[in-house]
């Protein structure tokens, strides 16, 4: 699984072995053009809530609650879920996300949460 699906931010250059490239985020990376971003799919639906957005605000020290909450709001969200699951299963998938903290993202999440959906049959 870790091979089929990356993460990457928008603001890096494209590059062929990125595959499917998935915008998870709910708003467009800011200063960055549509044929500058290359992206496949724009999955705004899967990105967390605007309230839980504001509320984590790239704070590392709520990064443990975020993850918690996000991963809550992807088990409802099960229809936006099945579609990237099979998006994923399809071939090479990165997911694209615009925020400057590599580590403390809603993508590294939705990777994990992903990786796990599809191991276990979910």
């Amino acid at each position: 699984m870790a091979d089929r699906v990356a993460v990457k931010r928008a603001y890096d250059p494209p590059a062929p072995e990125d595959g499917q490239r998935v915008l998870v985020d709910r708003l467009w990376p800011r200063g960055l053009s549509k044929e500058n971003a290359a992206i496949d799919l724009w999955l705004k639906a899967i990105a967390p809530s605007t309230a839980l957005r504001q509320w984590f605000g790239h704070d590392p020290a709520r990064w443990d609650e975020f993850q918690q909450r996000y991963r809550t709001e992807l088990e409802v969200n099960g229809e936006v879920v099945a579609q990237l699951r099979d998006v994923i299963r399809a071939g090479k998938t990165t997911l694209i996300y615009g925020a400057k903290d590599e580590a403390h993202n809603d993508a590294v999440v939705l990777a994990g949460y992903m990786a796990e959906a599809i191991s276990t049959g979910s």
